[in-house]
């Protein structure tokens, strides 16, 4: 065991332990239950600390041999060599210092390691002195924040276009299929099983662009800002050198805030991120909740489409089968916009200068950016991919419905249809088409009444 004191007071630790006292504190102090800080998060942290360790080599600031310590020890961590000294729950006081701790105090005993010490001899590489040179927590955990979520963004749009191209292939493969329309789950007009799944790609066309576009604004960083975005104790040199770096290690074209102090204390941007992810979570409940309308059956439902058996659906009706992975992305969908809400609330609850509560906004994003990734993934792939029709079944729920009617009332008015609707009942088709073909003659229009094929689906709107 060895012993780290500070000025209030020591505490033991493991020799091997690389992390510090602050960081055992803080385990101690936030013991909700185990969930740790969002290694997405932690790695994003460890990324800006090796760009300002390139940066202090490059600018000779420090003891020689220390910062590229620092940088070779941030490399070991990115490796998952450390995964787990990250000890701090995700949910902690301080606007996120713990973590952002926890890393410098990870990242100086393992530079210490590599330089031939043991873990706390931070008379050599101090996790604030050397590892935290001109930086704050105030600066850099916002900045890994908006760095996590951008690679979490870009893994969400492949996996939606993915999905978009599977949706675009289906309707495609079903455009010929005539089915029953249905407006507030009544009989409407004929569509066709195709034209839905086109709509449905529309919309999350829509979504992928909207998550696209947001990148711009996460891009910029307060990095350099220090505290409150006044870059107290920040070298100019290293600051400019560090996002240099940065750019490079991350791979993203991020850029200096105009306004460091506003980037600092307001979180409105990871709201506006939170909005469009819940936009998408609204189109994909949509799209799973038809999909597991059109599936419902098999024989006492609409069976419109068959999803694949996936597994027993029963403990106690045997043969039962569920449709399973539409019901998980509607949770994820719930998920996603229950944590909407706890990302708005913590976000309007930064007083002054920073918000206290930035851990709760950056486990809420990251988790539902993870989970939507998940669920956009699966949702491909073992429901959209595997789906397949059942025309004869679409065929015969349209015969057996009303969805001509709205053909027949440019000739006949809309009260003589309803009035033959309501007296022939499942013979209105035949009564109606006879007074159609009576009244095109008297008009000299032809014989051929409207509407004379019930799989005739209008689909002039798609694209």
């Amino acid at each position: 065991m060895r012993t780290e004191e500070d000025v209030l007071g020591g505490m033991e630790l493991p020799d091997n332990a690389l992390y510090g006292l602050q960081s055992a504190r803080a385990r101690e102090n936030f013991a909700l239950g185990g969930r740790r800080t969002d290694m997405g998060l932690i790695r994003a942290v460890v990324k800006v600390k090796k760009a300002v360790a390139l940066a202090c080599i490059h600018t000779g600031t420090g003891r020689p041999g220390v910062y590229e310590a620092v940088a070779a020890a941030c490399d070991k961590v990115l490796a998952g060599e450390a995964d787990d000294m990250f000890i701090i729950d995700a949910l902690q006081g301080g606007a996120g210092t713990s973590s952002h701790m926890n890393v410098n105090e990870v990242l100086a005993n393992t530079a210490l390691l590599l330089l031939g010490r043991r873990p706390g001899e931070y008379d050599v590489v101090h996790p604030l002195d050397d590892v935290n040179r001109g930086q704050s927590t105030n600066d850099v955990y916002p900045t890994a924040l908006r760095i996590a979520a951008i690679e979490r963004l870009r893994d969400l749009s492949a996996e939606c276009a993915s999905l978009q191209q599977a949706l675009q292939e289906k309707e495609n493969a079903f455009d010929d299929i005539a089915k029953l329309g249905r407006t507030e789950l009544m009989d409407a007009v004929p569509v066709t099983l195709g034209g839905e799944f086109g709509a449905y790609a529309q919309a999350l066309a829509r979504d992928r662009w909207r998550l696209y576009k947001i990148e711009e604004r996460l891009r910029q960083v307060n990095l350099g800002g220090t505290a409150v975005g006044l870059s107290d104790n920040s070298d100019r040199a290293v600051r400019f050198r560090t996002l240099e770096e940065l750019r490079r290690i991350t791979d993203i074209g991020l850029a200096l805030a105009e306004y460091p102090m506003d980037i600092t204390q307001n979180n409105d941007v990871f709201v506006e991120v939170s909005g469009l992810l819940k936009a998408l979570a609204v189109n994909l409940m949509k799209t799973a909740g038809d999909l597991r309308l059109m599936n419902s059956g098999p024989h006492g439902g609409l069976g419109e489409i068959r999803l694949a058996a996936l597994q027993a659906g029963s403990t106690i009706m045997p043969g039962k089968v569920n449709p399973v992975i539409p019901e998980m992305v509607m949770q994820v969908a719930m998920r996603i916009m229950a944590g909407d809400q706890a990302i708005c609330t913590a976000a309007a609850h930064g007083e002054f200068e920073l918000n206290a509560f930035l851990p709760l906004i950056a486990d809420t994003l990251l988790e539902n950016l993870s989970l939507a990734v998940r669920a956009v993934t699966l949702f491909r792939e073992k429901c959209v991919l595997l789906l397949e029709p059942d025309r004869e079944r679409c065929r015969e729920l349209l015969e057996k419905s009303h969805a001509f009617a709205a053909s027949f009332t440019p000739l006949l008015g809309y009260d003589a249809v309803s009035r033959i609707v309501k007296q022939h009942g499942g013979n209105a088709r035949a009564a109606a088409e006879e007074l159609a073909r009576a009244a095109a003659a008297a008009k000299g229009a032809g014989s051929r009444p409207p509407g004379a094929d019930a799989g005739e689906a209008s689909n002039n709107n798609r694209a």
